[in-house]
């Protein structure tokens, strides 16, 4: 499952905070020097986007015999300030919003032939997963107690609870996973196709106030 917020800086900060009382450190060959070493490099690819520029520069400290520990230290440092200033998140929100993007583009496709129920249940899925990753986002555990999912009507209560956003959208998200759920048990005649023409410009609009 992915990392949320708070726990990626709380994997920074330890390291950070474990190197700044490591300045007795004097080598190459210190056991505790080599390991934090590793530790560090292996949070700056674990926690950085794929071939990103952290990565590159971890790299080329490794080019230096002694792989210098204050360099990868210095990498961690730039990409926490990066991710504190939202640059992360900016990233991902538009790689969720792309995606999100292609199968609304899909969903508006089978309206306009006439087939609402398949439109219903991909617009519904997608807005699913957006609250899932809302939560995500926001630090609220997307897992019950036993491990098994929380329900879409629960992520959007606890995300209402926590002022994601407001009761009037916990409110519709409420009634288009209603109507998300009559398109996937079958139950076909109790919407309309105008109906789900609404649904897919309506969680459109919400994605697109509320990114993930």
């Amino acid at each position: 499952m992915a990392l949320n917020q708070k726990e990626i800086m709380a994997q920074m900060d330890s390291l950070i905070n474990e190197y700044e009382r490591s300045r007795g450190f004097s080598h190459d060959k210190d056991e505790e020097f080599v390991e934090l070493r590793t530790r560090v490099a292996a949070a700056i690819e674990r926690l950085s986007p794929s071939g990103s520029t952290y990565v590159r520069a971890l790299q080329n400290t490794r080019v230096y015999p002694k792989g210098r520990l204050d360099d990868s230290v210095s990498i961690l440092k730039a990409m926490r300030a990066d991710y504190v200033s939202g640059y992360f998140h900016t990233i991902t929100e538009l790689i969720h919003a792309d995606i999100f993007g292609d199968f609304m583009e899909m969903a508006d496709h089978l309206i306009e032939q006439g087939y609402k129920d398949p439109a219903a249940v991909i617009t519904g899925s997608v807005l699913e997963e957006h609250l899932r990753k809302l939560c995500d986002k926001n630090s609220i555990a997307v897992l019950q107690p036993d491990g098994r999912p929380k329900k879409a009507d629960a992520m959007n209560a606890e995300l209402a609870g926590a002022n994601v956003y407001s009761k009037l959208d916990q409110k519709n998200v409420t009634a288009w996973l209603d109507l998300r759920n009559k398109a996937a048990h079958g139950k076909y005649g109790e919407y309309t196709k105008e109906q789900v023409a609404l649904l897919i410009q309506s969680v459109r609009d919400f994605i697109t106030r509320n990114p993930a």
